[in-house]
């Protein structure tokens, strides 16, 4: 019987984990059930670092971005002996199970713990909405606005001074919030991960499109694909227009989360406390069509499909 559980969070933090620690921790008041919460994620679990969670102490935090409990990137917790740890002190709380929150790598902890008969449920926290299963993750929708906006300002200076502007957009491995923002934005290029990279390609394209009239254009592509400030230099030198590059970096993670964010935290924490009660174990919860939804945490390392994602990039991009 589900008696007390733990939650913690993990990996980037993410605009609405707060408010998903919120919800868990008052769904599971009305349930009799305590809650404790793990500082600094893995990290924390290993060393004990523990605390009650209330009524009282979640009382203010719905509209905060950031974690309450604080985050690490802990590999070490990939050895056998340090989960061992881990469900040892949780075992000595009378903790009968785990929720965690965050991207891929909190849920490869977590289904390490259950492979260990340790029950636990994982909630999808990231901007970078790259969780296979889940059309939306925690934090992803405040991500973007946080990144449209930015992209309009951009533009504004990018009108005045006729210049091609790059942004480059959070999002690691996955094209969602550069993609989504590009055509939120109206941006002319779209580069992201999913498709080949192509600089000689863009940087054609972006000279028809100058020679087509357009004074000004703005290039968005995800992180790690290349170097966006030597790729302004490239660009300058081909197209003799003066190119910036603008890293929009960590300012993405934070923030007060939207409602959507707000109410889509809610959704998944009330329907990761019924999966416990039911002992439906080793779960993630997701929403497809609008409808929340659980599988199996082992699905982690799926990728999310591409093909919508290619159409609309070539719909909404000159690139390709």
């Amino acid at each position: 019987m589900i008696k007390k559980i733990a939650v913690l969070t993990s990996g980037g933090d993410s605009p609405g984990m707060n408010a998903a620690i919120r919800s868990i921790v008052r769904i599971a008041y009305h349930k009799k059930i305590k809650v404790v919460g793990i500082l600094n994620g893995y990290l924390g679990l290993c060393q004990n670092n523990m605390i009650k969670l209330n009524l009282s102490t979640v009382s203010n935090i719905l509209n905060r971005g950031g974690t309450i409990l604080g985050t690490a990137r802990y590999l070490k917790f990939y050895k056998k002996k340090n989960r061992e740890i881990a469900i040892e002190n949780m075992k000595k709380k009378g903790i009968n199970a785990l929720i965690v929150i965050g991207g891929n790598g909190t849920y490869i902890g977590a289904y390490k713990l259950y492979k260990m008969n340790f029950p636990c449920i994982g909630i999808p926290g990231t901007i970078d909405n790259d969780i296979y299963g889940t059309d939306y993750t925690i934090g992803y929708s405040t991500a973007l606005e946080t990144v449209v906006q930015a992209i309009d300002k951009i533009r504004d200076t990018s009108c005045s001074h006729q210049r091609i502007s790059i942004i480059e957009i959070m999002g690691r491995n996955c094209g969602d919030l550069t993609l989504f923002s590009a055509i939120a934005g109206g941006c002319e290029f779209i580069v992201i991960p999913e498709i080949p990279y192509n600089e000689k390609k863009l940087i054609d394209n972006i000279k028809k499109n100058i020679h087509l009239g357009n004074k000004n254009a703005i290039i968005a592509i995800t992180e790690k694909i290349c170097n966006v400030k030597e790729l302004a230099k490239k660009i300058e030198i081909h197209i003799k227009k003066e190119t910036r590059a603008t890293i929009l970096g960590h300012i993405q993670r934070g923030g007060s989360p939207v409602s959507f964010d707000r109410i889509l935290a809610f959704k998944m924490s009330l329907f990761a406390i019924k999966l416990l009660l039911k002992k439906k174990f080793g779960k993630c919860i997701g929403i497809k069509n609008n409808k929340i939804i659980y599988y199996d945490l082992n699905y982690f390392s799926q990728s999310k499909h591409t093909k919508l994602k290619k159409k609309l990039i070539k719909l909404a991009s000159n690139l390709y």
